[in-house]
């Protein structure tokens, strides 16, 4: 049986949130996954290895979506076969500017989280905003959806227009919900 290894980074105030209590959320990935993972908690350093290479790569998704800011809970939805990791880094919309990163993190939140939380209503999928990225988490095409109406928010457009978008998004997708279940 050939093997198969990953070898990622994720921020170290996180490695606590992967591990989780008494190891649980490592072991649960692990067993999910059919992977083993070995954690360097002093530098973020995190090696899976694994026989199964799609084992391999959704161990990985879901470790990706844990050092970006998620709930371990939340980044368990990669296990299932029709959900994504979308990433976004702000630094190709920033320059080297530290206001810029915070005034385009605060257009992705929007006042009280009100911006996020529609974007999430409305493409049914899950936004984190951590550190210089943006990351999202639902079906292939609900987090396509996501993606595009924040990368919309970051290249300037107004918030309204980008909730006019994604409302008629979501009645399209309703649409071809019903559609499909004709």
């Amino acid at each position: 049986m050939t093997s198969y290894s990953y070898e990622l980074k994720i921020p170290q105030e996180r490695v606590a949130v992967l591990i989780g209590k008494n190891g649980e959320v490592k072991k649960n990935i692990e067993s999910d996954t059919k992977t083993r993972i070995k954690v360097d908690s002093l530098e973020g350093d995190i090696f899976v290895c694994g026989e199964d290479a799609l084992g391999l790569y959704t161990a990985r998704e879901v470790i990706r979506s844990i050092g970006r800011g998620f709930n371990p809970e939340i980044s368990k939805l990669l296990l299932k076969q029709d959900y994504v990791f979308e990433f976004i880094g702000l630094n190709e919309f920033t320059g080297k500017s530290r206001n810029t990163l915070l005034r385009l993190k605060g257009r992705v939140i929007g006042k009280e989280g009100k911006s996020r939380r529609l974007i999430e209503e409305l493409s049914e999928s899950y936004i984190s905003v951590y550190g210089k990225s943006v990351s999202i988490i639902g079906t292939a095409e609900s987090a396509a959806i996501a993606k595009r109406a924040v990368e919309a928010l970051l290249s300037g457009s107004t918030h309204a227009s980008v909730y006019k978008w994604l409302e008629r998004k979501r009645r399209e997708m309703k649409r071809k919900d019903i559609i499909d279940m004709v």
